[in-house]
């Protein structure tokens, strides 16, 4: 059986992306055929490091392994860069990495995609006006609607919004963006996990769940979205979404994360909005099997405090497999040697099983 086909984005070439791909490269190649995508600058600047590499025409050679790579800013060079400092150069070879890696597995050349953190704000000193990773694949895609997810083995959760400010995420709240979110996510995870049976569990706006309009009213409203949801879900709203999963159920045997205690029942329920003082600990125990958080920090502070090491990001809606890793670019560690890498494998492992399903191989 031949191993699943990872494409690697590098990120920031400044960032600490490099040296995480140096000192695993071995790693990945035992499990998967790894290409990478991204300014070769980049590792160039490592040079003289720990890592001893050497360029062998179009690849890298590095701890016993040969990997095929593609530069699609052959331009930028060393001088160009500096390690600890994103920049406009570093900013146009992570995104345009992130471009070359995308197409690439859009293509069929790659059964799922990994990618390494990138700096928003270096890509928008490159003028390109994106969000992140997830916005711009969807662009890319031509996807009709995404989704950021975190997944580990004792928790996993959605956002409903994402990089935003927590003024317009209170501003923008709405009855059916809210019901789109829990549907779609029901479904999407619903594949991912390989069964029907979710606990989905929607995650309040106010302390204390408003505490009966106590401490705000929006709780009505998330009321109102989850009995849209539930319908909508019964009504099959995404079963025409591209998905990289063959149609069907999960192979026998196939769970996200093998070893999770097994529920009994057959039907996918919604429940909320919870406090989120007491929603993540509580699915982390096993209540429940997703929670739905309404922007980016609701859900990410529970996950990075609990499963810092584990939790995948993965991006919903996307024709393809794709992960990363659940930090950014560390520029204060950058060539220092000191970023540890299990998150990064742990991206890289959970895009191999994957895609390994996808391809129908398990």
């Amino acid at each position: 059986m031949p191993l699943p086909r990872i494409v690697v984005t590098l990120g920031d070439p400044c960032g600490i992306g490099p040296e995480l791909l140096l000192r695993t490269l071995p790693e990945l190649a035992s499990g998967a055929s790894v290409v990478v995508a991204g300014a070769r600058a980049g590792v160039d600047l490592l040079a003289g490091g720990p890592v001893p590499f050497a360029w062998d025409g179009d690849h890298l050679v590095t701890g016993g392994c040969r990997i095929p790579w593609i530069d699609p800013t052959p331009q930028i060079t060393p001088g160009d860069l500096a390690l600890g400092r994103g920049g406009a150069a570093s900013g146009l070879a992570a995104v345009e990495g992130v471009r070359a890696g995308a197409l690439r597995v859009q293509a069929g050349l790659g059964d799922a995609l990994v990618t390494l953190p990138l700096s928003k704000a270096a890509a928008h000193a490159a003028g390109f006006a994106i969000p992140g990773h997830t916005e711009f694949l969807q662009a890319l895609a031509g996807s009709p609607i995404t989704r950021m997810a975190f997944a580990s083995p004792g928790l996993c959760v959605v956002l409903h919004t994402v990089h935003q400010s927590l003024r317009s995420v209170i501003e923008e709240l709405d009855e059916a963006a809210v019901a789109e979110t829990l549907s779609f996510a029901a479904d999407r995870f619903a594949q991912l996990a390989g069964r029907p049976n979710l606990r989905i569990a929607l995650c309040a706006l106010n302390p204390h769940a408003g505490e009966g309009g106590a401490f705000g009213n929006e709780e009505e409203l998330l009321v109102r979205a989850l009995a849209r949801a539930e319908a909508a879900c019964g009504a099959g709203a995404w079963s025409g979404l591209p998905s990289p999963f063959p149609p069907g159920p999960a192979p026998a045997g196939w769970e996200l994360y093998p070893g999770r205690p097994a529920r009994t029942g057959d039907t996918l329920s919604f429940s909320g909005p919870h406090p989120a003082d007491t929603v993540f600990l509580r699915a982390w125990r096993g209540e429940f099997d997703l929670v739905v958080a309404l922007y980016h920090d609701q859900g990410l502070i529970p996950i990075k405090v609990l499963e810092p090491e584990t939790a995948v990001n993965l991006t919903l809606g996307l024709p393809y497999v794709r992960t990363s890793p659940d930090h950014g670019t560390a520029f204060g560690i950058a060539g220092l040697w000191q970023a540890d890498p299990a998150n990064f494998l742990q991206a890289a492992s959970l895009a191999a099983r994957l895609a390994r399903r996808a391809r129908g191989d398990a």
